[in-house]
């Protein structure tokens, strides 16, 4: 415990977890006040992602390079997964396919072009590793690819009414996209993961917790962030009417903003040190994992916990959005050098992306 009181003394980040209780105690002192709930539940689940992190990070140093892998692919976004599950339950498919769009477009433009901007202000020009920028650009795109596809025939005059073809048509993707999944692991994590070793080991000198508390730490964590994603979600439609926020731009930019917040802390250190190599990884490789297995995920576990099945179908605005991050992207990482004007061009687009969708919100709910 001393451990993890010292982190928490240690990381200003981590001090906002006092808002955690106080959530809580808001929510069942005054379950009405949704604007006041939706204001707490995002200062809370800031520092719970930070937390859930560090004890993945402590767990994956500990356990190995294939078993560290899985758990850093499976568990890197697993704030925006519960958040994501816990609308899907009720209901709010608008929340689910807003915040799986805009997961996808925070990584691969926003954080990306913050961390290019951030590191260009302290060295003139920075360079990084073009194979393996190539790498995760071409899985992204694959996967927004494959992600759309059922966005794209939704308007066919012959297709059916009734949504039927469009949920196996999404069950179809889904699955082919977690096999692309699990194929992306093996690669990168068996057959030649000698392509990989640089980004995932260069210059890692921390000390990282004790296995024990580690593990704890990461079973209440996942339990908090589940008790406070329940209360954000509640509360996040009243609360965007306050502040006069489509649900589908709290899911779009609030959302993928907070789920991402320790995945920026991480990537905003290692651009200021010159290590963009990790920064492409982290961004490019979150914003595939949300396309690969988070998206298809929450499309299976709809026929579970959902009140009905979800499919892939997004608002035009979204695939627009979507497919022009991952082009903008791909495109931005293929020099394999790049300056502070780079990513300032970058968070511009992000920045058109959230005025369009605050000004002109999508119709439907999902």
């Amino acid at each position: 415990m001393q451990t993890l009181l010292r982190e928490i003394r240690d990381t200003p980040l981590l001090w906002m977890l006092v808002f955690v209780p106080i959530v809580l105690v808001a929510e069942a002192a005054a379950p009405h006040s949704h604007t006041l709930l939706f204001v707490l539940a995002v200062l809370a689940i800031v520092p719970l992602a930070a937390l859930l992190s560090h004890a993945t990070e402590a767990v994956a140093a500990k356990t190995g390079d294939a078993v560290g892998g899985l758990l850093n692919a499976t568990l890197g976004n697993l704030t925006e997964l519960i958040i994501a599950i816990t609308a899907l339950r009720a209901g709010q498919y608008m929340l689910v396919k807003a915040s799986i769009a805009g997961a996808i477009v925070t990584n691969a433009v926003f954080m990306l072009g913050a961390c290019l901007l951030l590191g260009g202000l302290r060295y003139h020009v920075q360079e990084y590793n073009r194979a393996g920028a190539r790498l995760s650009s071409g899985l992204l795109l694959m996967a927004t690819v494959a992600l759309l596809a059922p966005s794209a025939v939704a308007d066919l005059e012959h297709l059916p009414q009734g949504g039927g073809i469009l949920n196996t048509l999404s069950v179809g993707i889904s699955v082919l996209l977690i096999i692309a999944y699990a194929l992306g692991l093996l690669f990168s994590l068996g057959t030649h993961k000698e392509l990989f070793a640089s980004a995932d080991h260069g210059e890692d000198k921390e000390a990282h917790w004790p296995i024990g508390i580690a593990v704890g730490t990461l079973l209440a964590v996942t339990v908090l962030v589940a008790l406070v994603s329940e209360i954000f979600v509640e509360s996040v439609q009243k609360a965007a009417e306050t502040f006069g926020m489509s649900p589908a731009f709290v899911g779009f930019i609030v959302v993928s903003l907070v789920g991402a917040a320790a995945e920026f802390a991480v990537a905003f250190g290692a651009a200021r040190k010159d290590r963009l190599d990790m920064v492409v990884s982290i961004a490019l490789g979150s914003a595939s994992q949300i396309a690969l297995f988070v998206a298809p995920a929450l499309v299976l576990l709809s026929y579970v916990v959902g009140p009905t099945p979800m499919n892939l179908q997004f608002w035009p605005g979204a695939v627009t959005m979507v497919m022009i991050a991952t082009v903008t992207s791909a495109f931005i990482t293929a020099s394999g050098r790049s300056a502070w004007f780079v990513g300032a061009l970058m968070i511009f687009i992000y920045a058109v992306f959230a005025l369009t969708l605050y000004v002109v919100p999508p119709a439907g709910r999902g």
